[in-house]
């Protein structure tokens, strides 16, 4: 018999920094609006048109930290005719330590993974809202935030840069 063992014991594994992480979430400003209740919540002759618009922006917190503050602006509007039905408007943000990131990665990681960590949990307070302001639950399909930022950096491509 030999006293080497058949299997190896489990190594324990060595905890390292991800380039990612979240500080927090938090709700920075919040309206919702239901201008004509209790009219609004009778049932209507036609069905409200729903215009949902998502924007994103992030900032340095501090010159020297690699943190970073990312808001993803929600706004939806429901009408019937031109009356309106509703107004959400929600701007959710959260931190982010960002470390050891190209300005390009930089970049795409604040426009586009983040607001998509966000996103559910600002979808989930606009829904709670409108059901709780007496309408069905507003559930936002998701976002492309990839194909949002490929935009804004297609048409940054033409204007001019500003220089300091």
């Amino acid at each position: 018999m030999s006293d080497t063992p058949l299997a190896t014991e489990p190594q324990p594994m060595q905890a390292t920094s991800m380039p990612l992480q979240i500080n927090a979430q938090y709700i920075k400003d919040f309206s919702f609006e239901n201008p004509r209740a209790p009219s609004s919540l009778r049932p209507q002759s036609s069905q409200p048109r729903i215009d949902v618009n998502v924007d994103v922006q992030a900032s340095k917190v501090s010159k020297d930290d690699e943190l970073f503050e990312v808001v993803l602006k929600i706004t939806a509007t429901a009408k019937v005719e031109e009356d309106p039905l509703f107004l959400a408007d929600l701007t959710y943000a959260g931190l982010f330590k960002l470390q050891a990131m190209d300005e390009d990665s930089l970049h795409a990681v604040l426009l586009v993974e983040c607001p998509r960590l966000l996103f559910p949990f600002a979808r989930a307070i606009v829904a709670d809202a409108t059901r709780d302001g007496g309408f069905p639950p507003l559930l936002i399909q998701p976002v492309d935030f990839a194909s949002m930022y490929r935009q804004s950096k297609e048409s940054s491509i033409g204007a001019p840069v500003a220089s300091a």
